[in-house]
């Protein structure tokens, strides 16, 4: 015998019909529109089916986990947070800026210290540091840097 589902979806005549919309709308990205179907399952207020997870991920070819994230999802955040794709969260950015990637580009072009042939990736980071471009920088930030520009050292 099957469980109640944990969180109960309980829709407003206009989120059904919002939800309807989108699923018909046929513009909306496919996870939103499967979310959206999976909310007009789950409604449990008047006049909604009621469906339990089980019926709502075979129904969908979804997998129960889903049906019960998004449940949960919309309990705790509300509709739009259970329909929408989350943005990521490791979101990475630029370690250089333009200005300090000219000043990278000028002294990988300038001439090599004393006693080496040519620059390292750890001698560039190095000198970075030393002239005061950034605070800190690793040799492989320099890479990806002088790689994005076209320059080898």
């Amino acid at each position: 015998m099957a469980r109640p589902p944990k969180h109960v979806v309980r829709l407003t005549a206009a989120d059904r019909r919002r939800l309807t919309r989108l699923t018909r709308a046929g513009t909306a990205p496919a996870r939103a529109v499967t979310r959206a179907r999976i909310l007009l399952k789950a409604d449990a207020a008047d006049g909604g089916p009621g469906w339990g997870d089980a019926a709502i991920a075979a129904a969908l070819d979804c997998g129960r986990r889903t049906v019960a994230r998004v449940r949960k999802e919309f309990a705790q955040a509300g509709l739009e947070a259970a329909t929408r794709r989350k943005r990521p969260t490791g979101r990475r950015y630029r370690k250089l800026d333009g200005e300090q990637e000219a000043r990278l580009v000028a002294v990988a072009g300038s001439p090599a210290p004393a006693g080496r042939a040519r620059w390292s990736l750890r001698l560039l980071a190095a000198r970075l540091v030393e002239l005061r471009v950034v605070d800190a920088v690793s040799s492989e930030t320099v890479r990806r840097t002088l790689k994005k520009l076209g320059r080898q050292t």
